[in-house]
């Protein structure tokens, strides 16, 4: 298990904590490693091997001249997602590094967006060079906003 997906497990685990501030004390502490993350004011809802969740709440600091959630935020959002999620997952003789983004925006986002990220445990067992994770942004009515792939560099530890 990763160190940030055992960071997970405790913070949401502990019974004094519980799992509504243990996930608020982790998407803090996880913020910290990429502090930009910090801009969207992320709650990461899940995590585990394969899949992650993050939560970009609707406030004035993310929106566009629209009153929308701002394209930059939802992709600040997706990439937090992909970022737990490899870290959660990547076995611990490779390493990775996103490569590049393509994402398509579908509809306004006019409430907090859910983002994930997704993988099956067959790419990263295979992966080496070019791993694709599915990306999605979804409004509070089930609306897709924004959706993709994020394009990793996965390789050897050295």
């Amino acid at each position: 298990m990763s160190q940030v997906h055992s960071l997970w497990k405790t913070t949401t685990g502990l019974p004094v904590v519980g799992s509504t501030l243990g996930k608020r004390v982790f998407s803090i502490a996880f913020s910290q490693k990429a502090p930009y993350f910090a801009s969207i004011h992320p709650r990461m809802t899940e995590l585990r091997p394969n899949y992650a969740e993050v939560v970009i709440p609707k406030r004035r600091s993310v929106q566009n001249h629209l009153g929308t959630v701002h394209a930059i935020a939802l992709c600040n959002g997706l990439e937090m997602a992909m970022g737990g999620l490899a870290e959660a997952t990547i076995p611990s003789t490779k390493r990775w590094i996103p490569k590049g983004m393509t994402v398509s925006y579908t509809a306004k986002a006019t409430s907090d967006i859910t983002c994930t990220a997704e993988t099956t445990q067959e790419q990263w067992d295979t992966a080496e060079g070019d791993l694709p994770v599915t990306v999605k942004g979804v409004r509070d009515d089930g609306t897709v906003v924004i959706e993709g792939v994020i394009n990793l560099w996965v390789t050897s530890k050295k």
